[in-house]
């Protein structure tokens, strides 16, 4: 049972203060960014072949701002405010079900694979040496 609490009051757009836009703002933007961060936006449809079930997995994310201001002259007659929002979602893996066996696996940045190595090979170059000359020098003493 609703109470007249419970319905949103409908306010004239030329009686809205600054601080009433920017709060109608953020809430019909959170109730739009929130209608889409669902369970299906973090997973995605299953898709079905060769008796494999494959679920795409995402990272989801959404954040929400705003602010309203009032001159602080002697007439207070100026109002200012604002807001907004925004949402972001990247794949981060699958999830494969096959044989009744859910397996998770994650999407690996290529450049991981490219980076990692080559900076231990840099280091490996760099430090070896080194510490052969170090040990060279304590075995003449």
């Amino acid at each position: 049972m609703t109470t007249d609490h419970d319905v949103p009051q409908l306010v004239p757009l030329a009686d809205m203060t600054a601080a009433h836009a920017s709060a109608t703002l953020l809430e019909r933007l959170a109730d739009k960014l929130g209608a889409r961060a669902s369970v299906t936006a973090v997973y995605g449809e299953p898709v079905v072949g060769d008796g494999i079930t494959v679920i795409p997995v995402a990272e989801v994310g959404f954040g929400f701002g705003g602010g309203v201001g009032r001159e602080v002259g002697k007439d207070k007659t100026g109002e200012g405010g604002g807001g907004g929002g925004g949402a972001g979602a990247r794949p981060v893996g699958f999830i494969e079900i096959k044989d009744g066996t859910a397996t998770y696996k994650p999407l690996r940045d290529p450049w991981v694979d490219v980076i990692v190595p080559l900076t231990a090979a840099l280091l490996a170059g760099t430090a070896l040496p080194h510490l052969a000359r170090r040990l060279a020098k304590r075995r003449l003493r």
